[in-house]
């Protein structure tokens, strides 16, 4: 095991955003805080027979990339916030270490090369989160309530009193949050508040969720509706699950955000799943279409669709547009979102299990130009899978999309779908880049291209 006081020179780091060091034995040593060039001692956690992990307890040579954390809540200490692990390191070098990723995972998972790289998508560092799902605990002996993030590996609530990451109005919210619970008859049956912000002629919608396990009397629904008037927020109550989230009180402006490039208005509850960044957002379905470059003669699948992030877009631009989603709730909600929107000539809707798809399901969905995939961590395996198949075993009815546009959250599965499509299912993949949609975590977002021939 690697001692206290033997210090290791780092030499990269890893998708979790840990220094990589070898100890005088050469056994691995991951490093929480620690950054490649530096020089540091270590107080181990864990230890296996290949590697070792723990943290930094001392810096000798101190990185370039090294910046002081802009939230005082973020640390390697007990009690510190866990919703960040990058503010120690400079916000342009967080953009390259998360292209890096990209592109390792790409080369040594899938052993795919990019032909071209995209420059990074950025944006705002500070104040970008506009979903965030807050936890509530009610601390007795402290005589007090915590309204936060978790803990660095800990199921207890951060202290905070900030949060940078929320937009300012949110942030300076966090202390009155706390002690509206604190007064509430029910707090300590009040688990959660999901965060929602959407967009409105007249400013940002602030939209919480208050998680409630039992009824709510009528003296703490009073309080809510204060709290509401004074901050201007919308509450929503949520009972049980998230389909029984509904308005405290009717009225106010409407929950949605906006595509402006495309003149796409998009409603949304605040507890459907929308993008955290909605200034990335904006940008990144921008970028995908430029790249997809739908046409006036084409035909488009849109795999995991969602709400029509992409789909409405792409239907301002494309013929037809199928839109794919594993959730009837969602094909409806997404219908809605096209006739908002005057789009239901050119987007239709489908409900299917995209991780079940076979070959016989592609065909049957009919021939497309060009194909927009973006889904949930898991990836597109068995859609990759079963393009792999048709390529091996072609069918004279049905030609392959010439052109897929795939936006990922998960560099590793990514990469997986990426060997399937350009080592078995004939393309190549003709660009990649990252997308720094979450500033100061490891979460890696990204967008690739492939191509038949």
């Amino acid at each position: 095991m690697t001692a206290r006081d033997e210090w290791l020179k780092v030499d990269a780091i890893d998708l979790e955003a840990q220094g990589v060091a070898r100890n005088a034995e050469g056994k691995v040593v991951f490093i929480e805080g620690a950054l490649p060039g530096e020089e540091v001692q270590v107080q181990v956690g864990r230890s296996k027979n290949a590697w070792e992990q723990g943290a930094l307890t001392a810096l000798r040579k101190e990185s370039a990339l090294r910046v002081r954390p802009g939230c005082p809540h973020f640390g390697l200490h007990a009690g510190a916030c866990g919703g960040c692990k990058m503010q120690h390191v400079d916000g342009a070098a967080q953009v390259a270490i998360k292209q890096r990723v990209l592109e390792d995972n790409l080369a040594h998972l899938a052993k795919v090369k990019a032909e071209n790289l995209l420059r990074p998508i950025q944006g705002p560092d500070w104040g970008y989160r506009f979903r965030a799902r807050l936890s509530v605990r009610y601390v007795p002996r402290k005589g007090t309530v915590l309204v936060g993030f978790h803990e660095r590996k800990s199921r207890y609530v951060a202290d905070m009193q900030v949060c940078p990451v929320l937009p300012a109005k949110v942030s300076q919210m966090l202390m009155p949050l706390r002690a509206l619970i604190g007064g509430m008859d029910q707090r300590d049956r009040l688990p959660q508040i999901e965060l929602a912000i959407g967009q409105a002629e007249a400013g940002p919608v602030v939209a919480l969720v208050l998680r409630h396990l039992e009824p709510l009397t009528e003296a703490d629904l009073g309080r809510l509706r204060a709290f509401g008037a004074e901050h201007g927020v919308q509450w929503w109550l949520q009972p049980k699950g998230p389909d029984t989230v509904h308005l405290l009180d009717e009225g106010g402006p409407e929950l949605a955000y906006t595509l402006p490039e495309f003149g796409i208005v998009m409603p949304f509850k605040p507890t459907d799943f929308t993008q955290v960044n909605h200034q990335i957002n904006t940008v990144l379905v921008g970028r995908a279409l430029r790249l997809l470059a739908p046409t006036r003669d084409e035909r488009v699948i849109d795999w995991f669709c969602g709400l029509g992030n992409f789909t409405l877009p792409i239907a301002t631009l494309a013929r037809e547009v199928l839109g794919i989603e594993g959730s009837e709730t969602l094909v409806q909600r997404s219908r809605e979102n096209a006739a908002r929107n005057g789009l239901t000539e050119r987007a239709t809707f489908a409900a299917r299990n995209l991780f079940e798809l076979s070959p016989d399901d592609l065909v049957a969905y009919g021939q497309a130009d060009k194909w927009l995939v973006d889904p949930p961590r898991e990836g597109a395996f068995a859609l990759s899978k079963a393009l792999a198949d048709l390529h091996a075993a072609p069918r004279a009815d049905w030609t392959p999309p010439k052109r897929i546009v795939y936006v990922s959250c998960n560099p590793s599965t990514l990469a997986r779908d990426a060997g399937l499509l350009v080592h078995q299912a004939g393309y190549r993949c003709v660009a990649a880049g990252a997308v720094n949609m979450f500033p100061h975590t490891a979460h890696v977002e990204s967008m690739a291209v492939f191509e038949r021939g």
